[in-house]
């Protein structure tokens, strides 16, 4: 995948004064939902120009694909059904998690079904397809991968590091325990393991073991010679978070203690931004190739009535992937309903950002939480064509001025409340690359850092105008 938000490189005498490149990775932003009623979600960028989308529909009977030339698109795009379960035997139930991919100009689907006579007894499936528009192309069935454990399994996913290619799946052993663990073995094709598969991580955490012991869904992603893998544990309801295994891209990958599993959740609910049960990711890349972008599904309500496998409501989302300074990628927040916030780091500290922090406006390197540092640019609380910058962890809460500082507060629904937080957005005052932002009330006066701190002044000189100079990344 491309890099993340490289820090921008300096050039001049000092960094107070001096020109910073535009980030590597600029802004992104999309709308999410992305498709209602879309479950275990799969966005592929294929080298056609096409975005290619799949995933769980609630009937769980069927294989669907949309394809569009953004990610945006796939929310109104046609969607083909490319394959319906059997009527009876094996793959004809619970038709799950299909993921696409394109292997030695070919298509493969990989997909979970259950059988008519036994709806619980999941295999990992594979679909063929030698076309080049698998919405209009033939599917062959290559059938069950085989595994030496005849168990349940599901979530299978491949990828290719070093130039091996590898297949990872979720199943049950009876011998660790109940639910699932998470495996990985070579592969010889695209539809056959080799060798012994190894396991590589068991839910043990609290995290991991909420109303089941799960570790599902994984999905790889690679950068800097590092290998992440995500996963998804506990129950599919609010408790259902994304958990982290990185190895080194150098090591041997089939030994478990290669990979180092991330404490804590990486990507949970937050009630904050009406976000629950995030998960199931897989990752995509923007349209542009500069920013990766992560695919997951949740729902925008935390209870359920009944088993939650039977609550159709898990939807297709889709937001930036932050990196951090130490090359480990930063998820987040499962972010609100409508756009997708953007992150501004400064001219001439490429490495700092504007966040919030006990509600001031500053600027700081290596952010975290890193909501802190997200903003969604929304129609100006006064309109006359300004932007109001809203928090993104703190929905409904905006960056305004008082007495000249910058603050987020909540909206208090006051005219005075909708002037200090509308700005008038500026190619950027020190880049035209960047952005510079006019306070709406006081014109002549910008959003410029000084001592580390955002306040609203004239700029007057060519270091102020690269205090007032931003990117949106």
């Amino acid at each position: 995948m491309m890099a993340g938000t490289a820090a921008a490189t300096l050039t001049g005498a000092t960094a107070g004064t001096a020109h910073a490149a535009a980030p590597a990775s600029p802004a992104v932003t999309y709308t999410n939902t992305l498709a209602e009623q879309r479950a275990d979600p799969h966005i592929l960028k294929h080298t056609d120009g096409f975005y290619y989308f799949t995933a769980t529909v609630p009937a769980y009977d069927r294989i669907v694909l949309r394809r569009a030339t953004t990610i945006q698109g796939l929310a109104s795009a046609a969607e083909t059904t490319i394959w319906t379960r059997h009527s009876s035997g094996e793959m004809g139930a619970h038709i799950w998690a299909p993921e696409i991919h394109s292997i030695d100009g070919r298509w493969y689907i990989y997909f979970a079904a259950g059988a008519t006579d036994d709806v619980w007894r999941i295999r990992p499936y594979v679909l063929e397809c030698a076309a080049a528009d698998p919405l209009t192309g033939t599917w062959t069935e290559r059938g069950r991968i085989a595994l030496p454990l005849d168990t349940f399994s599901l979530d299978a996913t491949t990828f290719v590091v070093n130039g091996a290619r590898y297949l990872c799946w979720a199943q049950n052993d009876p011998a660790v325990g109940s639910g699932t663990n998470l495996y990985l073995a070579r592969m010889s094709n695209p539809w056959t393991i080799t060798g012994t598969p190894v396991r590589i991580s068991t839910p043990t955490a609290a995290w991991e073991t909420v109303g089941h012991r799960v570790n599902e869904g994984p999905a790889v992603i690679q950068r800097g010679g590092k290998v992440f893998l995500t996963f998804s544990a506990s129950a599919t309801d609010a408790n259902y978070c994304m958990g982290l295994l990185t190895a080194s891209a150098s090591a041997d990958l089939l030994n478990p203690s290669s990979w180092a599993k991330t404490p804590t959740p990486v990507f949970a609910s937050n009630a904050a931004t009406g976000q629950y049960g995030p998960g199931h990711n897989q990752f995509t890349v923007s349209e542009d190739g500069k920013s990766d972008i992560l695919v997951y599904h949740d729902r925008g309500y935390r209870d359920i009535t009944g088993d939650p496998l039977n609550d159709p409501n898990r939807r297709t989302r889709v937001q930036k992937i932050y990196w951090k300074a130490d090359g480990t990628p930063d998820f987040g927040i499962p972010v609100a309903d409508g756009l997708t916030p953007v992150r501004l780091s400064s001219h001439n500290f490429p490495d700092r950002f504007i966040r919030h922090w006990d509600y001031r406006a500053r600027l700081e390197p290596d952010v975290s939480p890193l909501a802190d540092s997200q903003f969604r640019t929304v129609p100006g609380l006064t309109g006359t064509g300004t932007v109001s910058l809203e928090s993104a962890n703190f929905p409904g809460y905006y960056l305004r001025h008082k007495n000249f500082e910058l603050r987020v507060e909540k909206h208090d629904g006051t005219s005075q409340f909708r002037a200090d937080a509308s700005f008038t957005a500026h190619p950027g005052l020190a880049d035209p690359a960047g952005i510079s932002y006019e306070s709406y009330n006081y014109p002549g006066r910008y959003i410029r850092h000084y001592d580390y701190l955002l306040n609203v002044q004239t700029p007057s000189t060519s270091t102020d105008r690269a205090d007032a100079t931003f990117y949106a990344q």
